[in-house]
């Protein structure tokens, strides 16, 4: 499996904002190879990293792409599954029973839900409350979607085993193709090696170590 290492940082060095002071990301790895085993076409250049502190795991997604798409009929699970996102799911190990997903866009919007095999989803569950912060912004060249995961609610989910938190890390990204009509581009960490996209498979997990 593909590792990414979490470097660990001191505690209380957030913004008003609760996210991290900006320099304090340069202390993380940057991870950058993404894939989209199922398109010949180029994609955007993505940059993750991520940090904790014994308290909170924190993500920064950022995508070097100003042409972003949202659906913004409503806030609903369909709405956001049509929009341009960012993903990380979290499972206890690879039997996918269950395992946690979070969809996230640059309106702020969160598709949090529980699945098991076979694309079985729970949309009527949510992340532990309090458990989550998330705060995207935009610039001339790029989106960033940044967040935090409290070390508590993973634990509660069982997602933590000797430092290693086993994660997917994904894109969703959606370009016209005519007449208003979008078609979505399916960016992976892992490469599943599956013939269709398809994220929702023990293959696409990598794991993340927590260092200390």
């Amino acid at each position: 499996m593909k590792e990414y290492q979490v470097a660990l940082i001191e505690k209380n060095q957030l913004t008003n904002a609760g996210i991290l002071n900006s320099d304090l990301w340069e202390n993380a790895n940057c991870l950058t190879d993404f894939s989209s085993p199922w398109k010949t076409e180029s994609f955007s250049k993505i940059e993750f990293r991520a940090l904790w502190d014994l308290e909170f795991l924190y993500f920064n997604f950022r995508v070097f792409d100003t042409d972003i798409y949202i659906d913004r009929k409503d806030d609903s699970v369909e709405s956001i599954g049509n929009s341009d996102r960012v993903e990380l799911f979290f499972r206890a190990d690879n039997t996918l029973n269950p395992y946690y997903c979070l969809e996230m866009d640059t309106a702020a919007r969160i598709m949090d839900f529980k699945a098991l095999p076979n694309k079985n989803f729970d949309f009527n569950w949510n992340w532990p409350k309090k458990g989550l912060e998330l705060k995207p912004s935009k610039d001339d060249v790029s989106f960033t979607v940044e967040g935090k995961i409290s070390i508590q609610s993973l634990n509660e989910l069982n997602l933590i085993h000797n430092n290693i938190i086993e994660t997917g890390v994904y894109r969703a990204k959606f370009s016209e193709i005519e007449n208003q009509e979008y078609e979505p581009t399916w960016i992976s960490w892992v490469d599943p090696l599956t013939e269709t996209p398809n994220f929702h498979i023990a293959s696409s997990f990598g794991k993340f170590k927590l260092m200390v």
